[in-house]
């Protein structure tokens, strides 16, 4: 009956909001009540309150962020109130599951606010570079020099931004209008939360960290000895089931202002890194990653231990396996009714990254490599050119031209700062 509600729950939006959705559930109930008999009128709420609160009840604790719209709020009180009168188990029950929402949407907004401080906190790597003398200026090594220490931090950041976003940010992703609705848009007036484009924010910049620090270094053995250092984390977070980790940092290796670095490259014993991309190769639809993610899915159900239980997917992935689902099939059967198997298939999906998101992180919380991660200045796509540049020269016309250009554009920003 879950999987039933949370399928029809999670798919309505795309036909109808869900503040129109509750309001409707809230004229059934204001039609079983408007019988002339008490005692009958008594008989036929008891019959459907328990249904009621269990539809109810899932949609507060799976959905919590529908009830960030007012309308949602109101109908929820309305109703509420209509199955608690008179009934001490309902009264009970009503009130505990309004304490757990009430806890959800206010821990969501203290997310958000902790969120924004760390993005405002975030400047231009290259400014800091040029403003601060390099002897004061703190790099990864400096900070974390084990690599295992490192995955573990990188997996406490990946679960505890995991675990805000909604299952309803799926379906707001690929949200299309449906051709029978009269143009009328079928998600939202307005979004109620964007976890998942912070989420995929943070793979961006978690790239981008990786291609600073290896570019940042002025020595090609201080390089070389970072590049080393971040493929023993990507095996570490491979080795956790932490596969977005692992992507992000491979992603950021394959930049070219750091593939270029052909010199740096060539003092790197690269064999653990070959292993690493062949996992992650794109080559039969992810093949080898989709095995290794079975296992460590596999693994999860069968797990004696909470480090074993975790499974961190490679998250655009899994978004886009969630889009073709979604676009290879008609939302509507040729006779008009929903093709209710799709949405089965497209919540089956969603359901499993829930059980993955729910998994409580069992490291120990370092705060200093935390900051770091989350907040050290990372070098823009033009700086980490520069960057390399200056590091091994450029090697053909195209590259002459592109450095000199940039460095004219940084003295300009530069003399702005």
């Amino acid at each position: 009956m879950r999987t039933y509600i949370f399928t029809f729950l999670l798919s309505s939006r795309l036909f109808i909001h869900p503040y129109e959705l509750m309001s409707k559930v809230c004229h059934l109930c204001v039609d079983q009540q408007r019988l002339t008999d008490p005692q009958a009128d008594k008989a036929r709420v008891r019959k459907i309150a328990p249904k009621i609160l269990q539809l109810l009840t899932e949609w507060t604790e799976t959905f919590p962020y529908d009830f960030r719209d007012e309308r949602m709020m109101k109908s929820l009180k309305e109703l509420t109130h209509r199955l608690s009168t008179g009934d001490e188990l309902y009264r009970k029950a009503v009130q505990q599951m309004t304490q757990t929402l009430i806890r959800k949407l206010t821990t969501l907004s203290q997310y958000e606010e902790a969120l924004a401080k760390i993005n405002s906190s975030v400047t231009d790597r290259l400014t800091v570079l040029k403003t601060k003398p390099q002897s004061i200026q703190r790099d990864i090594l400096t900070i974390c020099s084990d690599p295992f220490t490192l995955a573990q931090q990188l997996t406490h950041i990946e679960l505890e931004r995991l675990s805000y976003i909604g299952p309803e940010e799926f379906i707001q992703a690929l949200v299309q209008k449906d051709p029978l609705d009269n143009d009328k848009r079928c998600f939202s007036d307005h979004k109620k939360a964007s976890n998942l484009e912070a989420y995929v924010e943070w793979f961006n910049r978690l790239s981008y960290l990786v291609a600073t620090e290896i570019c940042m270094p002025v020595k090609k053995k201080h390089r070389a000895r970072v590049i080393e250092f971040f493929i023993d984390v990507a095996r570490e977070c491979f080795n956790i089931g932490n596969f977005n980790s692992l992507m992000a940092i491979i992603t950021g290796m394959n930049m070219s202002p750091v593939s270029r670095l052909k010199k740096t490259w060539s003092k790197v014993k690269t064999a653990k890194f070959d292993i690493l991309e062949h996992q992650m190769d794109p080559s039969s639809n992810f093949y080898n990653y989709r095995t290794a993610l079975r296992g460590a899915t596999q693994r999860s159900i069968t797990a004696h231990s909470s480090r074993e239980k975790i499974v961190i997917p490679f998250f655009s992935l899994l978004i886009k396996d969630i889009y073709f689902l979604n676009e290879g099939c008609a939302s509507r059967l040729p006779n008009g009714q929903v093709n209710f198997e799709k949405f089965w298939e497209l919540a089956k999906q969603v359901m499993e990254f829930m059980t993955w998101k729910k998994v409580e992180c069992p490291f120990d919380r370092d705060r200093k490599i935390l900051q770091y991660l989350l907040t050290a200045p990372v070098f823009s796509e033009d700086a980490l050119y520069l960057a390399s540049y200056e590091s091994e020269g450029p090697e053909n016309n195209m590259e002459k031209d592109r450095w000199k250009s940039l460095r004219c554009v940084c003295d300009l920003i530069l003399q702005g700062c």
